[in-house]
């Protein structure tokens, strides 16, 4: 016990700064806490130190007292940067002392200035105060001096009424103006106070229980106190606006661009009646009335108006630069025009068409060797690739005409001169296979003449060269013909612009999506350019030039392949870029709507003579219809147009669809609920598709030589025709004399004139050179015995099919009838 008693109790230490604190709980509880608190460290500088040692740098400082490794001049140097340090921190706080002077000043003076403006709006609020008092005790005044003239007019028995009588109207006058108060503060007059108890719900939202008021609202609500205080509300000027109307409008929108009430608008319209609401829609001239009634100002617009921020631009002569010309090689099929573009490039292009035709329009880029650079189209010259011509001379710069030697003009060479003569471009005349041994260049010129093309040898302006695409004689002066032609135009264009081009292809590729082949026109097309193209729209994810290398840009004159297009668009279609994507869309939709609605008003607008007519016209006629799928869209374009030629007056082709890219379940669908077969034209079905087209019994025909495709719809439209009936006449036969016999009825006793009679063929009895019957025969008798044919110049017995009226002198046509296959041509 000795031992614990000489230990000290642990514990907080006591004195001066330690104390105790009593904590206070729920339900009566407390607690003592001992506090204690800590002591503040000074910092005492020792004995040997100087007491301006810290404020002075030392000169002669003791080695001893400073850090190891540090010298003289050293340490004279972090004195010195202590000391700069210490004058930057106290000019610091002069500035800041400054600037604090300068923000007091600056809030008394704003201080001062709203207590003068408080002084102002009080002093005129106490004058229009002053004067409402005023006006209030000249109106008791009147009033007042109106009832004593009532009171001096009342008849005397009213002045010998009882002295309580004023007394007991008191109370009635109090009440009366606790009424004139309370009809002060009403709905008009309300002051903002609260009336009854303030709820949680009140307190938590700020108001009785509705959403809190904005600041705007509150200000609005002063402004309009502080008016009334001064004696009346001034009119707010109203504001005349430029409202944009289109062709129809939702009334909500209508009031928004007036910035009116909807409840206004309505209101007006019903006035003008039209019950309407603020969701329905109305046409632009009962808009254009609203909209003067509210005194706007009307500015038409119409939806093609999105189209004008691609709307032209003029270049300036200064910013043309010389650009490659775009050389389109036109002519007959297999006339040698890839052949010789592959001489030209140095290329095998027709090794991999099909057929050794060309059956899709390419686009190529040749540098000579003197530099020149030159764009070609090579356009297919097969009867049904039409508009794929036609779509070549609308975006070229000089036509190459091919003709064989050994071939002279064809079909096709003559509507490849129309289309250049259409597109007004100059023509070159290629008289290409001038090493074949039956070559005549001069039958080819010659023949030329019938169409108004004269060459040079001719006398004519048109040049003319002699080449070969085997040997390749001639390819040089082809190209020197060429480059002077593009010389004498003076090619130019402005590469600093937004790009414009033409579609020359377009496809849905597998692998990297929808793509167009675009030739440049004007302008420079880079990577990440929005466009708009046809109904199509998107952004420049990859552009690729004719020899599949990726380039960042494409000048004009270049044809690229362009990636990033949301669909497939037309072939001929133009591209524009624009700004923004969103004007992309906007176009696109625009357009996409505007051929809806084309195409819907080539159905609508019949009248019902007319629908007659169309159902009597169809009544005879049998379609055939077909499904095509194609690699490109030219391809398509070309396949539905022979189609729509293949036909008579009693059978037709009907396509049902066309596309581009492989044929999915779907064209499968479709097919089978129309009794359709589907053709692909170098594209193939899809696993899904094929397994569906077995289950459904749809066949599916693949080619790849549009010759094949047009020969098989041709014969297939064939077999729906009805066949031909054809009468062969096979012999007469005069009666001699007519007989009755029973159980027969009459029998014509006949001699054979001419050819044969048959039992079973067909019979016309003739009377006078009329015919007055046509049938057959109920039996055919030589002697007794039924016979099946009697020969010219013996006699025999015949008897029609449930006809009587027979003569002598008659004369008995016979024939036969023979179904003959029809063809379509």
């Amino acid at each position: 016990m000795s031992d614990n008693d000489e230990k000290k109790t642990l514990g907080v230490r006591t004195g001066p700064r330690a104390g105790n604190v009593k904590q206070s709980f729920s339900h009566g509880r407390t607690k003592n806490v001992v506090v204690e608190t800590k002591r503040k460290r000074v910092v005492v500088p020792k004995p040997g130190a100087a007491p301006g040692a810290a404020g002075k740098p030392q000169a002669n400082v003791n080695p001893g007292k400073r850090p190891a490794g540090i010298s003289d001049a050293e340490m004279e140097r972090r004195l010195k940067a202590l000391q700069a340090a210490k004058a930057r921190e106290a000019e610091d706080a002069a500035k800041r002392e400054a600037q604090e002077l300068e923000r007091e000043a600056e809030r008394n003076r704003r201080r001062a200035e709203a207590e003068a403006k408080e002084a102002e709006e009080k002093e005129r609020a106490e004058k229009a105060r002053a004067k409402a008092e005023e006006e209030r005790k000249v109106a008791e005044a009147a009033a007042a001096a109106q009832q004593a003239a009532v009171a001096a007019a009342a008849p005397v028995e009213d002045a010998a009424q009882p002295r309580s009588a004023p007394t007991k109207q008191a109370p009635r006058k109090q009440e009366v103006t606790k009424d004139r108060d309370q009809r002060g503060r009403g709905k008009g007059q309300h002051d903002g106070r609260r009336s009854g108890k303030l709820t949680l719900n009140q307190a938590l939202s700020g108001g009785e229980g509705g959403r809190q008021k904005s600041m705007a609202a509150m200000k609005r609500k002063q402004e309009r106190a502080r008016q009334k205080a001064m004696g009346g509300v001034q009119e707010r000027e109203k504001v005349i606006r430029d409202v944009q109307l289109p062709e129809t409008i939702v009334v909500s929108e209508l009031a928004n661009r007036m910035a009116e009430r909807v409840a206004d608008v309505i209101k007006t319209l019903m006035n003008n009646d039209m019950m309407v609401t603020q969701n329905q829609t109305i046409d632009a001239d009962t808009a254009e009335l609203i909209i003067e009634e509210f005194g706007h100002k009307v500015v038409r617009v119409s939806d093609a108006d999105v189209e004008d921020v691609i709307a032209g631009v003029d270049d300036k002569d200064e910013d043309l630069v010389p650009r490659p010309p775009v050389i389109t090689i036109m002519g007959h099929v297999d006339h040698g025009k890839t052949s010789l573009l592959d001489a030209i490039r140095d290329a095998k292009v027709v090794s991999g068409e099909a057929g050794g035709i060309t059956q899709h329009i390419g686009a190529y880029q040749v540098t000579t060797d003197s530099g020149t650079v030159l764009s070609f189209l090579d356009t297919p010259g097969h009867a049904a690739f039409t508009s794929m011509r036609a779509r070549g001379a609308q975006v070229t710069d000089i036509v190459v005409l091919v003709v064989a030697a050994d071939d002279a003009v064809m079909p096709q060479t003559i509507e490849a001169i129309n289309h250049a003569k259409a597109a007004q471009v100059p023509m070159i005349v290629a008289i290409n296979k001038i090493d074949k041994p039956d070559a005549d260049p001069n039958k080819v010129r010659t023949d030329l003449l019938q169409h108004e093309v004269i060459v040079e040898a001719m006398s004519g302006e048109v040049q003319d060269v002699e080449v070969s695409a085997i040997t390749g004689q001639g390819l040089d002066e082809l190209l020197e013909a060429i480059a002077l032609q593009s010389e004498i135009l003076e090619l130019k264009a402005n590469p600093d612009r937004a790009a414009e081009g033409a579609v020359i292809e377009a496809q849905l590729d597998v692998g990297r999506g929808p793509v167009a082949t675009v030739l440049v026109q004007k302008g420079t097309l880079k990577q990440g350019d929005i466009f708009v193209v046809g109904e199509q729209f998107g952004r420049v994810r990859a552009l690729i030039n004719d020899r599949g290398d990726r380039i960042k840009e494409a000048g004009p004159s270049v044809p690229v392949e362009v990636l990033g297009l949301n669909g497939t668009p037309e072939a001929g279609d133009v591209l524009n870029v624009v700004d923004t994507e969103a004007q992309a869309r906007e176009i696109a939709e625009y357009r996409e709507k505007a051929a809806k609605d084309k195409r819907a008003a080539a159905g609508a607008g019949t009248s019902l003579e007319q629908l007659m007519a169309q159902a009597k016209t169809n009544e005879n006629m049998t379609e055939m219809p077909i499904l095509v799928k194609t690699d490109v869209q030219g391809s398509a374009e070309a396949i539905v147009q022979a189609m729509e030629k293949i036909g008579n007056d009693e059978v037709r082709v009907r396509v049902l669809h066309s596309g581009v890219g492989a044929i999915t379940e779907s064209d499968i669908g479709l097919a089978e609920a129309s009794g359709a077969p589907v053709f692909g034209f170098n594209v193939r079905a899809n696993a899904p598709a094929r397994n569906s087209a077995n289950q459904k019994g749809v066949e599916i025909r693949y080619y790849s030589v549009i010759y094949d495709l047009v020969d098989d719809v041709k014969a297939a439209a064939s077999g729906l025709l009805g066949a031909e009936i054809r009468e062969n006449f096979i012999g007469y036969a005069k009666i001699k004399e007519v007989f009755k016999v029973t159980g027969v009825g009459k029998v014509a006793g006949c001699l054979v004139t001419e050819g044969v009679a048959r039992r079973s063929a067909g019979v016309r009895l003739l009377r006078d050179d009329v015919v007055i019957h046509e049938g057959t025969l109920k039996t055919l008798k030589r002697f007794k015995d039924e016979v099946p044919e009697v020969q010219s110049g013996q006699e025999c017995g015949m008897a029609f099919e449930n006809y009587d009226d027979i003569r002598p002198d008659d004369v008995i046509e016979i024939f036969e009838r023979e179904e003959v296959e029809r063809k379509l041509d």
